[in-house]
C-alpha cells in the first residue's frame, strides 16, 4: 500500500495541464497512486501556485477555475494550513539550501510530516541533498 507523498504544484501542474511535457507520466503516477491506496499533502499555498500557474500557461482562467475545482474533489488530499511552525521551517530551508520561497514551504511541509516529496522541479533535491526525499514521478521510457 502506498502511503501519503507531499506533493508540489509542478507535478499538480503537469496532471492538470495536457499541453505540458510531464502530463502523460504524472497522470499515469496519480492514478497509480491512488489506485495502490495512497494519499496527499500540500500546503493550501499549492492552490493559487496551480491555478496561477495553470492561468498564466494557457490565458484562459475558466480552465485555472475548473482545475481549482478538480484539486479541492482530490480524494485522498489533505491541505495544510501555513502557520507560524511551518512558515519559519520554511524560511530556514529557504536560508541553509538556497530554496525559492513556495519551494522550502513544500520542503518544510515534507520534513515536517516525515514523508517525500513529489515534485518535476530536480533543482529541490539537488539543493536539500540527503535532507529530504524527493522523488519524481517515473517517465516510461523514450521510444
Amino acid at each position: 500500500m502506498a502511503g501519503v507523498v507531499v506533493v508540489d504544484a509542478s507535478a499538480w501542474v503537469s496532471r492538470l495541464v495536457a499541453a505540458d511535457v510531464f502530463h502523460a507520466a504524472s497522470r499515469r503516477w496519480f492514478t497509480q497512486h491512488t489506485l495502490d491506496g495512497g494519499q496527499y499533502a500540500a500546503p493550501s499555498l499549492m492552490l493559487a501556485e496551480v491555478v496561477g500557474a495553470i492561468s498564466r500557461r494557457t490565458g484562459k482562467p475558466a480552465l485555472a477555475n475548473q482545475a481549482l475545482q478538480q484539486l479541492l474533489h482530490v480524494p485522498g488530499l489533505r491541505l495544510v494550513s501555513l502557520d507560524r511552525r511551518l512558515g519559519k521551517a520554511a524560511a530556514q530551508l529557504a536560508d541553509s539550501a538556497g530554496l525559492r520561497g513556495a519551494d522550502a514551504v513544500y520542503a518544510a511541509l515534507a520534513q515536517h510530516l516525515a514523508i517525500p516529496l513529489v515534485t518535476w522541479d530536480l533543482e529541490i533535491g539537488q539543493r536539500l541533498g540527503a535532507g529530504l526525499t524527493v522523488l519524481t514521478p517515473p517517465q516510461p521510457p523514450a521510444p
